[in-house]
């Protein structure tokens, strides 16, 4: 019951509340700059992908956290949710300075993240460390393409992102490190078609 109540009460802190860093924000000694309307869409899109991606990394973790037997795997995995949770304040924060909102879908990628947590926890820890090593590096490239499509001019959202990147590769080392095996490659390859249709409906809805 603990468990359920903690996973619930991360769902909705997730989805309804403002996020608070415990990290200040990579952004914060960007000076401001006066994009213009087609570089302030740009970013705005593509940080609200950032900020779903963030919302799915606080379902896996918690769900994974919430399945998980091993008190030390537990502990690993409610550390990178606290970090991922910086992520999701900053990429929130960085929204509303660039004047756009959130993913409408996001209690909808909520849902599926944690299914998929749960669903490879109960396979095994291994599985499940395979899962967050996998989605660190899909995420990790994606964070790349975004470095590369980000106005130059918009140092604040290409710092934040840049700051991401390197945590989601620590995230994965730090999974291999503790076990994880690779996952077969159908599951990869469509692990990845999952993420191609929800950062491509997240980047207008």
């Amino acid at each position: 019951m603990d468990k359920l109540l903690t996973a619930a009460d991360a769902a909705l802190r997730t989805l309804f509340a403002t996020p608070r860093a415990d990290e200040k924000s990579p952004a914060s000694h960007c000076p401001f700059v006066d994009l213009d309307p087609a570089q302030q869409r740009l970013s705005g899109a593509l940080m609200r992908v950032n900020h779903v991606g963030e919302v799915c990394a606080q379902a896996l973790y918690t769900a994974q956290a919430s399945v998980t037997q091993d008190p030390n795997l537990r502990a690993h995995l409610l550390q990178a949710a606290r970090e991922e949770g910086d992520h999701l304040a900053w990429t929130h924060e960085r929204l509303q300075e660039l004047g756009e909102r959130t993913s409408l879908l996001n209690p909808l990628w909520y849902a599926g993240a944690f299914a998929i947590g749960v669903m490879a926890s109960k396979v095994s820890d291994a599985v499940s460390l395979g899962f967050v090593v996998e989605v660190e590096n899909q995420v990790s490239a994606h964070l790349q393409s975004h470095l590369e499509r980000l106005p130059v001019e918009d140092e604040a959202s290409r710092a934040i992102v840049a700051r991401m990147k390197d945590d989601e590769e620590r995230h994965a080392a730090n999974a291999l490190e503790a076990g994880a095996v690779e996952l077969p490659m159908p599951v990869r390859a469509l692990m990845k078609v999952a993420a191609k249709v929800m950062t491509g409906t997240a980047h207008y809805i």
